[in-house]
């Protein structure tokens, strides 16, 4: 049986996304995310948005169904791609774009200050916490926001503020705004 995370708000509220079995693929919480977008405001009409570890694509969709022009979605893991490809058709979410990449060598890569929010929730074993959030700095606007999930607390490079944080049981995770 394939387990399933549900989409809290937007146009797509109530949607299910189905989670696979996979070693260290946790999606976010419910009620995380409920936070994430009370901290971001509920609409994020006409935001560019990068889903850089998009895993079951919880928070992607979530801010695809709350308005986001544009969201990118990164995913290494094949399997998890086309099934993150699968819920889009399904959805019809015509804003969103799934690319199977890694997501570190995607934002070397990307044009800088290209998006208004950054979504990083990295695989926690593989210690990419500070690595991510040093790419991302470089590919969000200016006041634009990343988002990070991590197992410990996480101290924002140079360029970067924190902005909002909070604790769910062993997750860390958090809003850092990069300086204008």
């Amino acid at each position: 049986m394939t387990a399933e995370v549900r989409i809290i708000g937007g146009q797509w509220k109530r949607s299910k996304l189905p989670v696979a079995d996979k070693p260290g693929l946790r999606p976010t919480p419910d009620r995380v995310r409920e936070t994430l977008f009370n901290w971001l405001g509920q609409d994020l009409d006409g935001w560019r948005v990068l889903d850089a570890f998009a895993g079951s694509g919880a928070l992607g969709f979530e801010a695809g169904s709350r308005g986001a022009a544009e969201v990118q979605m990164l995913e290494r893991d094949p399997q998890l791609a086309k099934s993150l490809q699968q819920s889009k058709l399904r959805l019809k979410a015509d804003n969103l774009r799934i690319d199977c990449t890694d997501a570190l060598g995607w934002m070397s890569r990307c044009a800088p200050a290209r998006f208004e929010l950054v979504l990083l929730d990295p695989p926690f074993g593989a210690d990419l916490f500070d690595p991510a959030l040093q790419a991302a700095a470089r590919v969000v606007v200016p006041d634009g926001l990343i988002y990070l999930e991590a197992d410990r607390e996480i101290t924002p490079p140079e360029g970067l503020e924190a902005w909002r944080s909070a604790k769910a049981g062993t997750v860390h995770y958090g809003l850092f705004r990069r300086l204008g």
